[in-house]
């Protein structure tokens, strides 16, 4: 298996990062620690990092501050969420859940939701994808 790696970006320029190996370790805390001090999160209500990418699956370390809401939208694949810390409240057309720190929940494809951060909140998005990413 190719070992692949992100390309820096004018937010991230401090180089590489490997996104997908056959064994990629992952260290959330200190992602989280990386997010919280970049200008993004300092000039506005949230931010993101892809921790792993591959065909099949991506996983998105989120961060939100209170009051800021990811809008309504679908995803194209299977979704898991789960709160490291803080509390958010997913909505969906049929039913709404609150999510407080070491809660999870499962959505399928295709459900509209959005997110509200109840508090300042920092979860893990789990996405399939059945399309290359590359």
């Amino acid at each position: 298996m190719e070992v692949k790696f992100n390309v820096s970006t004018q937010q991230r320029p401090e180089g590489v990062r490997i996104m997908d190996a056959p064994l990629v370790s992952i260290d959330l805390f200190s992602f989280l620690k990386k997010i919280k001090k970049e200008k993004k999160w300092k000039e506005t209500d949230r931010n993101a990092i892809t921790v792993f990418k591959t065909n099949g699956m991506r996983i998105v370390l989120i961060a939100l501050r209170k009051g800021a809401e990811m809008v309504k939208h679908s995803a194209d694949g299977k979704i898991s969420i789960q709160v490291l810390e803080g509390k958010i409240q997913l909505n969906t057309d049929v039913q709404s859940i609150n999510l407080g720190k070491g809660r999870m929940l499962a959505l399928h494809e295709g459900i509209p939701h959005n997110v509200l951060a109840k508090k300042k909140t920092v979860f893990l998005l789990t996405l399939t994808t059945t399309q290359p990413d590359y």
